[in-house]
């Protein structure tokens, strides 16, 4: 068993403030999402603002649109049967309603088991993956890597369609 679990996180920018009704869809959906993912097999933590959710956390005070989500699952095969193999997909298919097009958006990394990942570090994984792409500090589903312990395994090949 890994000493590490698999830490994510994903950023997008709001298309409207968070409470304009262009984005009320995404906010009425999140508590049901949230609900979903703490439910999930392999999910440990996700961050929480001042409601049960993200929505008041700025990653970036320069950019008041700026929305973020983070998490910590035991694997990617958890992490991603949530993301793409469960309702949670119905939400990610309406995105490009409530979000700005990204040209990244999603960074994934391991993190000891235990340890609960700040913002500041999920947006320098962020950084990381635009500047050096896919690496053991930051990769992503399609180039994923595995954990520090278990380097001489062949990293799993995730299929990232549903």
């Amino acid at each position: 068993m890994s000493q590490y679990h698999l830490a994510e996180i994903n950023i997008g920018r709001l298309r409207a403030p968070v409470d304009d009704p262009m984005i009320a869809d995404f906010v009425a959906n999140l508590e049901r999402i949230n609900a979903l993912a703490d439910g999930s097999p392999g999910f440990i933590w996700r961050l929480v603002g001042e409601g049960n959710d993200a929505t008041d956390i700025k990653p970036d005070p320069d950019d008041e649109m700026m929305a973020l989500n983070m998490s910590v699952w035991t694997d990617p095969q958890a992490l991603g049967a949530f993301v793409y193999r469960s309702d949670h997909i119905g939400v990610m298919r309406r995105r490009t309603e409530w979000f700005e097009k990204l040209e990244l958006y999603m960074a994934l990394w391991w993190a000891p088991a235990g340890h609960t990942p700040t913002v500041e570090e999920g947006m320098s994984r962020i950084d990381t993956l635009r500047r050096l792409g896919p690496t053991a500090e930051a990769f992503t589903f399609r180039a994923p890597f595995p954990p520090p312990d278990d380097q001489e395994a062949p990293p799993p090949v995730l299929d990232e369609c549903a």
